[in-house]
């Protein structure tokens, strides 16, 4: 796949995957509308709508600020100004940071994005935006200070890729549609047990209700309890899949597919997590900040709830690229 499929691709998975999470919380807004409200709450849908506007407003704040709150959870600050106060060894890394976004921003034709530093000693970075022109990098100070040049730059061109690629829109997004399906599961967890159901379950049987009643309560139950399980899944697969094609991107910026293999050596052995970064962001980054097991394993579990690959398959398939290279 290209750029332009991967772009055109990324396009599209951003508004289906927008359309099929509105759909579930609207599901989700309709199920406590019948079952939890019942005849209470006359013909005005007042689940619906408010699951559908809780997905909307999601998705439009992200889409437009997702990118700042990140940044200002995390603590970033632009290279510029930590550039103004920095010893002379810190303006020099500094620099090298700078003048390697400029070189991956060059190289991946793009705009270049806002640069910034979060202050943890782990090594990792992150990209986050809309897309070209209104995105930013940022790594950690750790990383500034674990990797050399061409190791830096194999980070720095994977993450311009994902800005490339619009794999930033997309990731974006589906986090806010993540956290709005596990509220509105949340509240109609609230609602049934506070006895709404059986409320609603005895109405139907005054009214004859029947077996499609009953089918349709125990879909929408069985919905709200998984919602926050199933939208994870469906993130974190996204997720996994963007970071071999930025891999394979960064590798094609760079020409240079050791030097990111050997960064993500050095990232991998790093035994702390990235105490900056919070579990909302981590699928942004080149690595799970959280340092949790079910990232280094392969199969079902792993396939479900990972938001990264394997660190040891991302780097066999780097170094296989290099040994094809010099065939």
């Amino acid at each position: 796949m290209n750029l332009y499929e991967q772009q055109t691709g990324n396009r599209r998975k951003t508004w289906l995957i927008m359309l099929a999470f509105i759909g579930f919380l609207f599901f989700l807004g309709a199920g406590f509308d019948g079952v939890v409200l019942g005849s209470g709450g006359g013909f005005f849908p007042v689940g619906s709508l408010l699951a559908l506007t809780v997905g909307s407003v999601s998705s439009a704040v992200s889409y437009f600020a997702g990118d700042k709150a990140v940044l200002l959870a995390t603590a970033a600050r632009p290279v510029e100004e930590l550039a103004a106060g920095a010893s002379d060894d810190e303006k020099l890394k500094l620099q090298r940071l700078t003048n390697i976004v400029d070189e991956m921003a060059i190289a991946a034709g793009i705009p270049r994005p806002r640069v910034y530093v979060v202050p943890d000693a782990d090594p990792n970075a992150f990209a986050t935006g809309r897309g070209p022109g209104k995105s930013s990098i940022a790594v950690t100070r750790g990383l500034l200070d674990a990797l050399d040049r061409d190791e830096l730059q194999g980070v720095i061109a994977h993450e311009m890729s994902h800005i490339r690629n619009l794999d930033v829109r997309l990731m974006t997004i589906v986090a806010a549609l993540v956290g709005s399906a596990a509220l509105l599961s949340e509240w109609a967890r609230r609602g049934m047990m506070s006895g709404g159901s059986s409320r609603r379950r005895s109405g139907r049987d005054r009214d004859g209700g029947g077996a499609a009643g009953a089918i349709f309560f125990i879909i929408w139950a069985v919905a709200v309890i998984a919602a926050p399980f199933v939208v994870q899944a469906l993130a974190m697969m996204v997720s996994r899949k963007r970071e071999y094609l930025a891999d394979a991107s960064g590798a094609e910026l760079t020409r240079n597919p050791i030097g990111l293999a050997r960064a993500l050596e050095k990232i991998e052995s790093a035994v702390a997590p990235t105490q900056s970064i919070n579990r909302g962001s981590a699928h942004l980054c080149i690595t799970d900040p959280l340092g949790r097991q079910v990232n280094l394993r392969e199969g079902f579990w792993s396939d479900l709830f990972a938001s990264h690959p394997p660190m040891a398959s991302r780097i066999a398939a780097l170094k296989e690229m290099a040994f094809q290279g010099k065939s």
